[in-house]
């Protein structure tokens, strides 16, 4: 597999895009991961990601998104949504990137005033038309669990049950290791999605919140977990989720240790090709 990070790391420590991705590729990266707006990016902005990611030969593993309306009970918010979304779906194919990175929404109201079964519904009735639109165009959709109680997808039965509902080849899982603690999703787990997972997510955190930090600063053993992925036998990226650093002066060697640190996992385990 190979090791990326998402370039938002340095782009909410104040570091512009084409100085954020020349650190990616100095300090040795395989690939990127692109955090946008496809509504709003200015064509500009998409030359300059392009013409530094060829001139580095940093290749773009995936195009990352938030669409929590795409469970929205209102169906004009759904349909913006689908749009939108398909949009970073045309962003992949411009980049050669392999997948997006989705997340959808949670639950509203605790589960109750809408039956969750509806909003769930809506969650495959919309992910099934924005995998429709990214067959034609040769990109899978990469679901992220999200380990928050109302979450749609926050335990690995949930991801595998949606991944198996929407019936279509190019939805699958993106794995997130943090992610698995927080949900308290064990190692052998993980077999359940052998064959529905396409990305991965690597950070670390105190075990009780949400922390994306650098690799050893939690309390994350992350060999059982890596195995686990190495066993399911697909190639892809292990991308680092690195989110807002406690002293963005510093944003460079808070990325250069987790690049160290989990570039030594991977080679624990024979993960990094």
């Amino acid at each position: 597999m190979k090791l990326g990070i998402i370039n938002s790391a340095f782009q909410q420590a104040g570091v512009d895009t084409q100085t954020g991705l020349e650190h990616i590729a100095r300090i040795g990266f395989d690939s990127v991961d692109i955090f946008t707006e496809a509504m709003t990016v200015s064509e500009e902005e998409l030359k300059l990601i392009e013409s530094t990611c060829e001139k580095h030969h940093l290749p773009i593993a995936s195009v990352v998104l938030v669409a929590v309306g795409l469970v929205d009970f209102n169906e004009p918010v759904r349909e913006f949504h689908v749009n939108r979304v398909k949009k970073f779906v045309d962003l992949a194919e411009r980049f050669n990137a392999p997948n997006i990175l989705l997340v959808l929404g949670e639950y509203i109201w605790q589960k109750e005033v809408i039956p969750p079964e509806e909003q769930w519904n809506f969650g495959i009735e919309t992910v099934r038309q924005i995998a429709d639109y990214a067959g034609e165009r040769n990109v899978e959709i990469a679901l992220e669990l999200e380990p928050f109680r109302l979450s749609l997808l926050n335990n690995v039965k949930e991801m595998a049950r949606f991944i198996d509902e929407c019936q279509r080849p190019n939805v699958k899982a993106n794995i997130d290791v943090s992610h698995l603690v927080l949900s308290d999703t064990s190692p052998a787990d993980l077999n359940i999605l052998k064959g529905k997972a396409c990305h991965v997510h690597i950070s670390d955190c105190d075990g009780k919140v949400h922390g994306d930090l650098p690799p050893g600063r939690g309390v994350v053993k992350f060999a059982p977990y890596l195995q686990a992925i190495k066993e399911l036998e697909f190639d892809g990226t292990i991308a680092l989720e690195l989110e807002y650093s406690p002293d963005p002066s510093k944003i460079v060697a808070w990325v250069e240790e987790a690049y160290n640190s989990t570039s030594k996992l991977m080679e624990q385990v024979g993960l990094r090709s």
